[in-house]
């Protein structure tokens, strides 16, 4: 994974947002973009994720932008369309930016196996790797992770534990 080759440590703010499957946590840099977007609960697995992506990370408590926030809680409110309000900004390999940015290219309300995502990006054999990166996603629920699934239609993974992809497929509309 990509990460940075100097010693100072790169500087990101660190917000909390109730919702309904818990406490997220929302890593914003200085121009107020999203960075990463995790559970409070998987706040280890967060740190990790940046401190690969990033090398040394130092979140210090700082406020989201208001819109950013509203978006999300409004999207935790039914209004699904919203998370595409969000700028974001992601670091890591070149397949797992490919990945990435093709995760929020997954309609809401819809889900994706695995085998037809990475035959999606043009890579119908990289299923393993897509699962990997799909894995390795540090902003959840804006860059849409959950909407992938097993061939058999069964959830499979999820960064934030399946419950909270059960219920993130289900508030948007999909039959699990």
């Amino acid at each position: 994974m990509a990460s940075r080759s100097t010693n100072t440590p790169e500087r990101f703010g660190l917000d909390r947002l109730a919702t309904p499957i818990g406490i997220a946590l929302l890593v914003t840099d200085a121009e107020g973009t999203l960075r990463a977007l995790d559970w409070e609960d998987y706040e280890h697995r967060m740190r990790e994720l940046l401190r690969l992506h990033y090398g040394t990370v130092d979140l210090s408590d700082q406020p989201a932008p208001a819109g950013m926030r509203a978006a999300l809680s409004a999207y935790f409110e039914g209004d699904i369309d919203r998370l595409t309000a969000i700028a974001w900004r992601i670091a890591g390999t070149p397949f797992q930016q490919k990945v990435w940015t093709a995760l929020a290219k997954i309609p809401a309300g819809t889900t994706m196996s695995y085998g037809a995502f990475a035959a999606r990006i043009e890579m119908p054999k990289a299923v393993r790797a897509v699962g990997h990166a799909n894995g390795s996603n540090p902003i959840s629920v804006v860059l849409p992770c959950h909407r992938l699934i097993g061939a058999n239609g069964s959830l499979v993974k999820y960064g934030g534990g399946l419950e909270r992809k059960r219920w993130l497929l289900r508030h948007e509309g999909v039959e699990v």
